[in-house]
């Protein structure tokens, strides 16, 4: 008989993360009969799963670093502790500046300094470097980050400025590869350790902030004959190269034409992609069927156009979108900034969002939203290793995926956006068990080893 623990979130009842009952499944001989039923089957696995988190912004830094220590410490284990918090295991920041910074920024702003001599990270040291060592030293935190460059230094681009677009020179792409591999060394002597790369934050679209464009080709041409032998060649090797890094529309054309050179391909280790185009999870499952030895990962979501403090329905948006690209092979999901002030910024483009731990500047109140639980309900109890597992529910109205811990335990959840509450029954081999979910709630539902 299994025993499993069933974690609550649901609108307007209290439950935030609650751990309710405690379950038992029975003998399907045994069971009684609702009518609907969600089954998981432990026997077809699929991806792995590599981990779930937000990102490092110096915007972020910047408001949790106005408040006082005990403040700062009970955000930073909110987001990292496993116990306290919800065990953030994947995160993401940015090289030189982006729109959630203070203004435009480069770790080499000296022109035609094309061994990087003048290469340094004292911008980052400011507010960036202090917020992620905090994250690692939050008791027991354990998180891998990803880099993301929003734009080569002004010198090195066609237009001159590192906002509006722009390419990368040919001329300085040997030297924008060799900036990402000091890059990754200086912050290895901080004592943090950056586990992947993005080659560019959304290739294909013209901000009026931190942006450049790449062609697939050029995006395919960058990492092939530069990036990935200088990172090799400076001992760099294990570094992840991700690529794409933008919306789902493009993905798999964007895809196709970079990994169809097999030379590319070679140092490249994923995909990533955002969620700002619309669901197009169909994308999703066809770039993941096509390159199954490429790990796909979102990359970064947020809502846009600021804040709406304690609006339900941004935490139901962003677990919609976690389950659909679960289901079609998405093997991590990296939210957008972790903190912001209750603005929805700072940001020097005036591109207000909205974040999950928001910060009244003015009185130091700290507000969670609801996508904060809603994500605590996959990165807390769907760890990195796990492998998701086949799970179908026959209401429409229930969503549902579920994942195989390395532990042994299996993690289901169920997410219901209806204004009914649904009873179901929950199938596990030969045992079943009678659950219910309110309206507007997700639940994870939390199973022993079953090995």
């Amino acid at each position: 008989m299994n025993k499993a623990i069933v974690i609550q979130t649901a609108k307007d009842t209290g439950d935030l993360l609650s751990q309710k009952q405690d379950i038992y499944f029975k003998k399907e001989s045994e069971k009684s009969t609702s009518g609907a039923g969600i089954t998981c089957n432990p026997d077809f696995q699929y991806q792995k799963i590599i981990g779930f988190g937000g990102a490092f912004t110096e915007a972020g830094a910047s408001v949790l670093l106005k408040l006082n220590k005990e403040k700062q410490t009970r955000i930073l284990e909110s987001y990292f502790h496993p116990h306290k918090g919800i065990a953030y295991s994947l995160c993401r920041t940015h090289i030189n500046s982006c729109d959630f910074s203070l203004g435009n920024y480069s770790s080499a702003d000296v022109p035609g300094d094309t061994e990087l001599t003048d290469f340094n990270i004292e911008r980052d040291k400011g507010y960036l470097i202090p917020f992620i060592k905090s994250a690692f030293a939050t008791q027991k935190a354990q998180f891998r980050i990803v880099a993301s460059a929003w734009s080569p230094p002004a010198w090195m681009k066609t237009n001159n400025q590192m906002n509006n677009g722009g390419k990368l020179k040919p001329e300085y792409r040997e030297t924008w590869a060799l900036f990402f591999s000091k890059y990754i060394k200086a912050y290895q002597r901080e004592g943090i350790p950056i586990w992947g790369v993005t080659v560019q934050n959304e290739p294909d679209a013209t901000q009026v902030w931190d942006s450049c464009r790449y062609t697939a080709e050029e995006e395919r041409d960058f990492v092939r004959d530069y990036l990935g032998p200088c990172l090799e060649e400076n001992g760099l090797k294990h570094i992840k190269i991700i690529i794409w890094d933008h919306n789902r529309d493009l993905l798999y054309e964007r895809v196709k034409t970079v990994l169809s050179d097999n030379k590319a391909s070679g140092y490249i280790w994923g995909v990533g992609f955002h969620w700002y185009s619309g669901d197009q999870f169909e994308n999703v499952l066809k770039t993941h069927e096509a390159y199954p030895d490429k790990t796909l990962l979102l990359t970064e979501a947020c809502i846009e156009d600021g804040v709406k403090l304690g609006a339900w329905d941004r935490g139901e948006t962003y677990a919609y979108n976690i389950i659909n690209d679960l289901n079609n092979g998405a093997g991590g999901w990296i939210d957008w900034n972790m903190v912001l002030n209750t603005a929805g910024g700072p940001n020097h483009a005036g591109n207000y969002c909205d974040a999950p731990v928001l910060v009244d500047e003015e009185n130091g109140e700290i507000h969670y939203q609801s996508s904060y639980y809603y994500m605590g309900h996959f990165s807390k109890y769907v760890r990195p290793g796990a492998a998701r597992i086949a799970a179908d529910s026959t209401l429409d109205e229930l969503e549902t995926t579920a994942f195989k811990n390395p532990d042994g335990s299996i993690a289901l959840v169920v997410l219901n956006r209806s204004d009914l509450i649904f009873p179901f029954q929950l199938y596990l081999g030969d045992k079943s068990v009678d659950l219910k979910i309110p309206q507007h709630a997700i639940i994870t539902i939390l199973i022993s080893n079953t090995d």
